[in-house]
């Protein structure tokens, strides 16, 4: 066997050195790898980059979102806001386990903040105020129960979980966003406090100077202010009960005697009726006035000539937009009833309604006509009224048309048929709320022979097929365009008053005594965004007597008021009404 010698070929030759070559084949073998870092690195970097710009993105977004619809302009967004500043401040001072816990709340309340300006958008396209975080929790079940009721179960139960899945994605993204830079920010420390001070120096200089932009200051501190409103209107509401409760104490009518309510009404049938979003924008809006002017002219000419005459005022609803059963409630008490917790507080006293004082008065039968109300209303009885006829008990089968579903055509005749028609009857008082008027205003019914409703199948939406589901596509096509959402209110307000109007000429006798009013503006989509809140009030009689007992108002003659009429709070409407027609001095 032969020997090799190390380093030496079978030859003699002289081998290659092992480690060189092995060094030379991982040189080769190394180059490619550093080159792949190198690829790989880049867009590793240029990830972490975009991930940084996102998350102040979105921290800079949900600092700067306005509460307002119309305050969203790209110049509202280029703004130094002071809460991101100290935030960042407040960080870089905190200790390392500390500041990541920091980052966190920081973000979560940021995202909760925005929330809750995107809720006072909402309040504010709807009732021309933001949320109150003590009062209105009760309206989103409202909402809700809206949704239910115009887009079906399924439609709001989907909306429902549309708008919590985008909470929880604001509040992941507003988190997660102050937790990466907080993160980068504590890598480059000595940079980031550079900047910080930077930008301090830059909102300081721009209060200093008052740059603004798009008409609002550049150094902007729209949460700050958010949170300081927040803590004086929870401040507000709170002592809103203590305040309330005193003013409901006094009551001018609580011990006045039965038979000494309202004796300048005996023997009459009064009608309380509310016509909803019925406001002052129907008779000054140039898109709406001309067409309910005209309505309300010749409802005037037709109703003088059955022998019935008219006095008309104007009255300041609590309320914009929606509420109105806090408007009905104000209109009823003789109190200012602008929030949820008034009302509860009101209908779980003793006092005297203006429908309960036509009970306490003895000689009326009372009933409410309420095709909003589909379910148990145990406010019906502090409100005085004997019987309720809800949407079930009015017997409508029609097609539905807008929120309540049956038409106000319907409405009257069912009250005809189920109270004012009935033989041997006793004087009545009934409250009557006209809810197609209440938006989306579409479709609106169409007037029909009021010899032939029947059950109401005799209506027909607008195409005649009466499908269900064309409602909503009418109204997402009405609510698309300004112009044809104005549009919409008119020929619903005009339609409203012709069904009233229509009732009183083929119903009327000389007992009746009917006082119409509106319960509120329509929304600001309609109004526009600062409309006074005043709505019109009517009241109509066969008997002369009756309107002499207010001709010391100042009221305007007919179904309309003049501008300049008198304009009354909606409180003060109960007091006035029955001193009216309470016993006259001498």
């Amino acid at each position: 066997m032969s020997h090799l010698t190390p380093g030496r070929l079978p030859d003699g030759t002289a081998a290659p050195d092992s480690g060189a070559a092995a060094a030379g084949y991982g040189a080769a073998r190394a180059a490619p790898a550093g080159a792949g870092r190198r690829r790989t690195g880049r867009p590793a970097r240029c990830a972490a980059v975009g991930a940084t710009v996102l998350a102040a993105v979105v921290l800079l977004g949900a600092l700067l979102l306005p509460d307002r619809l119309d305050g969203l302009t790209p110049s509202a967004f280029l703004r130094l806001p002071v809460e991101g500043i100290a935030l960042a401040a407040v960080l870089l001072v905190l200790p390392p386990r500390a500041r990541r816990a920091g980052a966190a709340a920081g973000g979560l309340l940021t995202g909760l903040l925005a929330l809750l300006k995107g809720v006072d958008m909402g309040f504010q396209e709807v009732l021309l105020r933001p949320f109150d975080p003590v009062l209105d929790w009760t309206l989103l079940g409202n909402a809700a129960d809206y949704l239910r009721e115009t887009s079906g179960r399924t439609g709001a139960l989907l909306a429902a979980a549309g708008v919590l899945a985008l909470a929880l994605v604001v509040l992941a993204l507003t988190t997660l966003a102050a937790v990466r830079l907080v993160t980068v920010t504590a890598r480059h420390r000595r940079h980031a406090v550079r900047v910080t001070l930077v930008l301090a120096l830059a909102w300081t200089t721009c209060v200093t100077l008052g740059l603004r932009s798009g008409g609002a200051p550049v150094a902007a501190t729209i949460d700050a202010d958010l949170v300081g409103d927040r803590v004086r209107q929870v401040r507000t509401s709170l002592a809103d009960a203590r305040v309330f409760r005193r003013q409901a104490a006094r009551d001018a009518f609580a011990h006045t005697p039965p038979g000494r309510l309202l004796t300048g009404l005996r023997g009459k049938d009064v009608l309380i009726t509310f016509v909803e979003s019925y406001g002052r924008t129907a008779l000054e809006d140039p898109a709406v006035a001309p067409r309910v002017g005209a309505v309300l002219g010749e409802g005037t000419a037709a109703l003088r000539a059955a022998g019935f005459r008219a006095r008309s005022g104007w009255l300041r609803s609590p309320v914009t937009g929606g509420g109105s059963w806090l408007a009905h409630a104000t209109f009823l008490s003789g109190l200012w009833i602008s929030n949820q917790q008034r009302f509860h507080t009101l209908t779980t006293s003793d006092r005297t309604t203006l429908t309960g004082a036509f009970r306490r008065a003895g000689g009326w039968r009372t009933a409410g006509v309420m095709p909003g109300i589909d379910r148990a209303w145990p406010e019906g009885g502090f409100f005085g009224l004997d019987h309720v006829h809800d949407r079930a008990r009015l017997g409508y089968h029609g097609p539905g048309f807008g929120w309540s579903q049956v038409p106000d055509q319907f409405t009257l005749e069912a009250f005809r048929r189920l109270e004012s028609g009935r033989r041997g009857r006793g004087p009545l008082m009934a409250e009557i709320v006209l809810t197609s008027s209440h938006h989306p205003w579409a479709p609106v019914p169409p007037m029909a022979d009021w010899r032939g409703l029947g059950d109401g199948s005799v209506f027909r939406r607008p195409g005649g097929d009466g499908r269900e589901g064309s409602e909503d596509r009418d109204a997402e096509e009405v609510w698309k365009d300004p112009q044809r959402l104005r549009a919409g209110y008119r020929d619903a307000i005009t339609y409203s008053l012709r069904s009233l109007i229509g009732y009183l000429r083929r119903y009327g006798d000389e007992r009746t005594v009917l006082v119409f009013l509106g319960d509120h503006q329509p929304v600001p989509a309609v109004t526009g965004a600062g409309p006074r809140k005043d709505v019109p009030v009517t009241i109509v009689a066969h008997d002369p007597k009756v309107l002499e007992r207010i001709s010391g108002w100042g009221w305007t003659e007919g179904l309309a008021p003049a501008a300049d009429a008198p304009v009354w709070a909606m409180d003060a409407f109960r007091d006035r009404f029955l001193t009216a027609y309470g016993p006259q001095p001498g």
